[in-house]
């Protein structure tokens, strides 16, 4: 959900950057947007609360990023938190969640034989699936197929 209305769901078509996190986003402007999502003033996290969607929601972006573990092990490790103690704690998963992902972005877009490559067997792939699809149709209407 969006880091700004813990009601609406996280779009990158948001005009507001603020509201998502974006998977190739440095860590110190996912830690800057994190500290400046939206939260409420009481103490302490809760999921499910209709009346605390942020914590919900943030809550719930915490166990994404760690999977495998459940909603009551991440309750005994930060429900008695403020969000001042939480928000550090969730920038951090959230860092090392992508890291190894921007890490492998930063290699292949730095190899650009390899993306040469790749753009050329797409495009081989492509031309063929699309000439089969082509020549379908053209024998669907009735056109005498290619010689």
């Amino acid at each position: 959900m969006s880091l700004t209305d813990g009601t609406s769901k996280m779009s990158k078509s948001d005009p507001n950057d603020n509201s998502r996190i974006n998977i190739l986003d440095p860590p110190d402007l996912i830690r800057s947007k994190i500290k400046k999502c939206k939260t409420d003033a009481v103490v302490g996290l809760e999921w499910d609360n209709p009346d605390r969607p942020e914590a919900t929601n943030l809550l719930s972006i915490y166990q994404a990023v760690q999977p495998g573990r459940t909603r009551e092990d991440i309750l005994e490790e930060v429900g008695d938190m403020s969000w001042g103690q939480f928000k550090p704690l969730l920038a951090d998963a959230v860092v090392a969640h992508l890291e190894p992902m921007q890490k492998r972005y930063a290699e292949v877009r730095a190899d650009e034989e390899y993306l040469s490559g790749v753009l050329r067997d797409g495009a081989e792939s492509a031309d063929a699936i699309a000439g089969r699809t082509l020549e379908a149709a053209r024998v669907a209407m009735g056109f005498a197929p290619r010689a």
